[in-house]
């Protein structure tokens, strides 16, 4: 059971992220009119400072490409992990198309330039695709999670193609990054996790209410452009590059189960993900054998 003070910190952790929120925000209009340098600067110090007020102790390691056209790839589990990357680097992200109606948050995405994608009209996947080598070629950095979905953490799913063939067309490098979150003690877990049937709210109150939260950004070794022949051989080489980050830290996970378990919102938080998370692999599992030829050119 957590401590009486637990409920009253979690509510100040909440009520200090909605103020950041709103304030950058309000302040996107003005940031937008400053130098690139300058804009990237303010950027970072914003999404740090979302993590912070939040709970959450950032750990990072490595460093991206400070400017031109990048593809960023990432593992996905919260929305925790947009922040963190843009700490990594500001960058436009691909989003899907729901997010423009949550409250806040969608505010937050349509106002930084987020490219959106509907994920169940497989004919605007080529427009899609275009409009992100078009950015690269620009540049910008875009920040895609190739799974297309969230996972718990404690597994990863598959990177989908269809993305990598933007950086191929736009010949700018892939920055694979490995997103993990971990107590302070070392055990890894899935509070942060937004997934299954989780309401946005429910897993916002889940990061706020645990304690001594670490999120672990590790910026892998850059994959530079020309490096792959086609998108399926770069997709890969991205996922490996993030799963074998995930490798590297196996050592915590294996107490992981006995860390969530002492915490009384990530014990709960963990039944709840890892169970929504089955549910959502079999379900699209089920679609992918389902529309096997639709995917064929992802």
């Amino acid at each position: 059971m957590g401590s009486p003070a637990a409920v009253p910190r979690a509510l100040l952790r909440l009520a200090a992220l909605l103020a950041v929120l709103l304030f950058g925000i309000v302040l996107i209009p003005v940031v937008g009119r400053l130098a690139a340098v300058w804009r990237d600067r303010l950027t970072r110090m914003w999404c740090r400072t979302i993590v912070r007020v939040a709970g959450v102790r950032l750990r990072m390691t490595g460093a991206a490409p400070p400017s031109g056209g990048l593809l960023l790839v990432a593992n996905h589990i919260s929305w925790m992990d947009v922040p963190l990357l843009a700490a990594v680097r500001p960058a436009r992200m691909l989003a899907k198309a729901e997010i423009r109606q949550w409250p806040v948050a969608g505010v937050l995405t349509a106002s930084s330039g987020a490219l959106f994608i509907q994920r169940d009209r497989l004919r605007a996947l080529p427009r899609t695709v275009e409009r992100i080598a078009d950015s690269l070629r620009g540049g910008s950095a875009v920040v895609v999670f190739p799974e297309g979905s969230t996972w718990c953490g404690r597994a990863q799913g598959r990177f989908r193609r269809a993305a990598f063939q933007a950086a191929l067309d736009a010949a700018v490098p892939v920055q694979p990054v490995h997103l993990h979150y971990r107590f302070d003690g070392g055990a890894a877990t899935t509070a942060p996790a937004f997934v299954g049937s989780d309401s946005l709210l429910t897993s916002v109150w889940r990061v706020v209410s645990a304690r001594a939260l670490v999120a672990e950004v590790r910026v892998e070794p850059v994959l530079p452009a020309g490096s792959a022949p086609d998108r399926r051989t770069l997709a890969l080489a991205a996922e490996t590059a993030t799963n074998g980050a995930a490798t590297n830290g196996a050592a915590t996970n294996g107490a992981a189960t006995n860390g969530a378990a002492t915490n009384g919102t990530a014990g709960t938080g963990t039944a709840v993900v890892e169970t929504a998370d089955a549910h959502r692999r079999s379900a699209e599992a089920r679609r992918r054998s389902a529309n096997s030829k639709a995917y064929a050119h992802l």
